[in-house]
């Protein structure tokens, strides 16, 4: 059935502006964005088709142009779309950061840095770089290993901070794993780094280590 033979207050669209958008499902918001569906299938239908192909909502973002292509009604262009809409996204956070202090929105925080980090298939170290007001001048991704484990260079971080001018920073990396758990080594790595940012009067705040799902603050586990 066509979405436009559904009852009104069933279309998404309608459902959005009558309940707002944290009322929708997945495979109703997605199929806004489709807009139409295919032969045989409406938006919705064609979105929960998708959702269960790519196995969720994130999986059909972080697919690659080829393997997005390949599903049902989906090409070039909607690809195109959906990746300005991810890095708007991602922007929206940024300039968020931008605006106040980064430990008043702790929870922005983690929702930047889980954007930025957490879809990397291998991983990547990332430095968050902040004013004397804690309010960030740049996130710089310093670091790229291969899917166990990268090569962290303190002496890096410090070029980079006295770049920048930096005040204060987080530290962040994610674990493709998925397991947000901080191992030994990243303790270690984190004690180097902040000693050698002690010497040049460079506050470390934390250091978050993203999984799937999960961002833990070194901090609050009372590990810096």
């Amino acid at each position: 059935m066509k979405l436009s033979n559904w009852p009104q207050q069933e279309r998404p669209r309608e459902k959005l502006l009558s309940q707002g958008v944290a009322a929708l499902s997945d495979a109703e918001l997605l199929a806004i964005f489709l807009r139409t569906g295919i032969k045989g299938s409406s938006a919705v239908d064609l979105a929960r088709t998708l959702i269960q192909q790519f196995g969720s909502l994130r999986g059909l973002f972080a697919a690659s142009q080829s393997e997005f292509c390949q599903g049902k009604g989906l090409g070039v262009v909607k690809y195109v779309q959906l990746q300005a809409v991810i890095e708007m996204s991602k922007r929206y956070l940024s300039e968020s950061l931008n605006r106040t202090q980064v430990f008043e929105s702790a929870q922005q925080t983690r929702l930047y840095l889980s954007s930025q980090l957490r879809d990397e298939p291998n991983e990547v170290f990332a430095v968050l770089l902040l004013d004397s007001q804690h309010r960030m001048i740049a996130f710089k991704k310093l670091f790229f290993g291969t899917i166990n484990a990268a090569s962290v260079h303190p002496r890096v971080i410090v070029q980079k901070a006295l770049e920048n001018n930096a005040a204060a920073m987080i530290l962040a990396h994610n674990h493709p794993s998925g397991v947000a758990e901080p191992s030994q080594a990243d303790q270690q790595i984190t004690q180097r780094i902040k000693k050698a940012m002690d010497l040049i009067d460079v506050n470390v705040l934390d250091h978050f280590v993203i999984g799937d799902g999960e961002c833990v603050s070194f901090a609050e586990r009372g590990l810096l």
